[in-house]
């Protein structure tokens, strides 16, 4: 059952990567740690993500150019911080990462929800510590689209310099962290034993998602992915509260029904919005 679960979500996953250039991590990632813990599951997923980011880098290059130097900075943090997120993952307890996973992926799912914009002036300055949390981050959880994604709109990134940016920091902190998991010795029989199971469905899903967004509006997709991956969050979010025994079984599932509510109040605004400017 498990299984099946994992294949059907890496193909969701790996639709809307197809179709955003990000979401494959941060779709996978809050159900599939209802099955597996983040040392098994990380470094699969990581394995996977080198060929997603070096394929989306691929089809976004020629706008490389355009946003190096912006991204540099970023670029820079994420080595300290993959090495830093490596250790963690190496040496910390997995239902507290899974715990750190949700906490720290809930807030940036609802304010990309909320379309929540703040430019940052001080671009540059913010790059470096930025790229250090965001390395961090994606080494420990394998997640780091939602983040990046609201700096950029933050920060206006048009479409296809908003893909060769994500993808580009991407790469370089998936690549990085498959080196840093080799040299923690990470790897094992568990975690490839899941390869045959999510490969398929990323050779379908990229495909798939590249065809589906050129027939659909980007901005209604990329919200109702939100909010999937938003309810998918609050759940496990709820489960991991009663697995650390912080919150009993009835009580802990209020914070599913929190982010239900507000998420629903989001995608009703959301639309409400688009209809008044149709």
């Amino acid at each position: 059952m498990d299984l099946t679960i994992l294949v059907l979500i890496t193909l969701f996953a790996a639709t809307v990567n197809g179709a955003l250039g990000y979401g494959f991590s941060s779709l996978t990632v809050p159900v599939a740690l209802l099955f597996y813990t983040n040392r098994i599951l990380n470094p699969a997923l990581v394995m996977v993500e080198v060929v997603i980011n070096g394929y989306v880098l691929l089809i976004n290059r020629q706008s490389v150019p355009h946003i190096w130097k912006r991204v540099l900075p970023i670029l820079l943090g994420v080595l300290p911080g993959v090495m830093i997120g490596s250790y963690v993952l190496f040496m910390v307890q997995p239902a507290w990462l899974k715990f750190f996973t949700y906490f720290v992926l809930l807030p940036f799912i609802l304010l990309q929800a909320a379309g929540v914009r703040k430019p940052i002036r001080a671009e540059k300055l913010v790059g470096v510590p930025f790229g250090m949390g965001i390395g961090t981050l994606y080494s420990v959880t394998t997640i780091s689209g939602p983040p990046l994604a609201l700096l950029f709109n933050n920060q206006g990134y048009a479409k296809q310099q908003f893909r060769a940016a994500l993808s580009l920091i991407r790469v370089a902190e998936s690549t990085l962290t498959a080196v840093a998991y080799y040299f923690l010795g990470l790897y094992s029989m568990d975690s490839a034993q899941l390869l045959p199971y999510i490969v398929p469905s990323v050779l379908v899903g990229i495909p798939l998602g590249t065809y589906l967004i050129s027939r659909m509006d980007p901005e209604v997709f990329r919200r109702l992915c939100m909010s999937f991956d938003a309810v998918v969050v609050g759940f496990g979010m709820s489960r991991v509260l009663v697995e650390l025994k912080l919150v009993p079984s009835p009580d802990a599932y209020s914070v599913l029904a929190t982010v239900v509510a507000i998420d629903a109040y989001l995608l009703y605004r959301f639309f409400q919005k688009r209809r008044s400017f149709s």
